[in-house]
C-alpha cells in the first residue's frame, strides 16, 4: 500500500455556506500531490455545494456520512446511496461509531448499507472499533473481526476489495485520548490478516485508516506506524488551514 488517504468527517458541522468557504480556502492552501487521496464527508445538506466547489480537483472526493440501505421509499429524513451519489458523493461512511452507539446501528445494518453503497456506485468506507470496556476485557480483535465479517459478508469479492476500512477505537473519539501508534499498528495488522483470509492476497491493497483523536500533533507518528495507510479525522478537519496541514503530512 503506497497511496496515503486522508479523510475528514465533519459530522454535524459546516452547512452549505461554511462548506463553500472552506472549499475555497482549502484549495488555496492545498496543492495536488501524488500518492495520496483526500476525502471529505460533510453533512448531507452540504454535499452538493462542496462537490461543486471541488469539481476541478479529482484528487479531493466528497463522501456521505450515512446512507439508508433501501434504494428509495417512505423513509423520512433518510438519504439513499443513489441520492447521495446524485448530489456528488463518491464514498459512503458505514458503521461509524456514532451510528452504532448513538443511533443503534447493528452489524446487520452495516452489511445492508455496504451493499447499498456498492449498488449505487459508491465506495464504502467501513468503520470498525471497540468500546473501552471491550478493550479492557481484551476483546478488541474479536470485536473488529466480527464487525468486519458482518459488514462484508454480502459483497462479492471484487466489490469488497474496492472498500476502505477505518479502525476507530470508540474510547479515543472526542475524548482527547489516542491509541498509540503501536496500538493502531497491532489492530490494523489483525484487520489485514482477516481481510486476507476473507478475500485472498489482493486484500493487501485494501487501505486501512486510523481514526480517533487524530490531529496535527500526532498524525505523522500515526502514519509512520506499520499497517496504517491513512487517517480518518474529526474535529481537527473542520478548519481549512488545519486540514490542509494534516492533508499535507509527509
Amino acid at each position: 500500500m503506497t497511496r496515503r488517504i486522508f479523510a475528514a468527517n465533519w459530522k454535524m458541522h459546516n452547512g452549505p455556506s461554511d462548506a463553500r468557504e472552506f472549499a475555497r480556502s482549502f484549495l488555496k492552501l492545498y496543492a495536488r500531490r501524488s500518492g495520496r487521496s483526500i476525502y471529505i464527508f460533510p453533512p448531507a445538506a452540504s454535499l452538493a455545494v462542496l462537490s461543486e466547489e471541488l469539481r476541478d480537483r479529482p484528487d479531493i472526493q466528497v463522501g456521505v456520512q450515512n446512507i439508508h440501505w433501501e434504494d428509495k421509499g417512505a423513509f423520512t429524513g433518510e438519504t439513499s446511496a443513489s441520492i447521495a451519489r446524485d448530489a456528488g458523493a463518491r464514498v459512503a461512511l458505514v458503521g461509524h461509531s456514532e451510528r452504532r452507539h448513538v443511533f443503534g446501528e447493528t452489524d446487520e445494518q452495516t452489511a445492508l448499507k455496504c451493499a447499498a453503497a456498492v449498488r449505487a456506485g459508491l465506495t464504502p468506507m467501513l468503520c470498525v472499533g471497540e468500546l473501552l470496556e471491550e478493550r479492557e476485557a481484551g476483546s478488541t480483535e474479536d470485536v473488529v473481526v466480527r464487525q468486519l465479517r458482518a459488514a462484508l459478508k454480502d459483497l462479492e469479492p471484487e466489490s469488497a476489495l474496492s472498500a476502505m476500512i477505518a479502525y476507530e477505537p470508540v474510547w479515543a473519539i472526542g475524548t482527547g485520548r489516542t491509541a498509540t501508534p503501536r496500538d493502531a499498528s497491532t489492530v490494523h495488522a489483525a484487520i489485514r490478516r482477516e481481510l486476507q483470509e476473507l478475500l485472498g492476497d489482493k486484500a493487501a491493497k485494501l487501505p486501512i485508516l486510523y481514526g480517533g483523536n487524530v490531529n496535527k500533533g500526532n498524525v505523522a507518528e500515526l502514519l509512520a506506524a506499520d499497517h496504517v495507510d491513512g487517517v480518518l479525522v474529526g474535529g481537527a478537519s473542520l478548519e481549512a488551514s488545519g486540514w490542509a496541514a494534516i492533508a499535507g503530512t509527509e
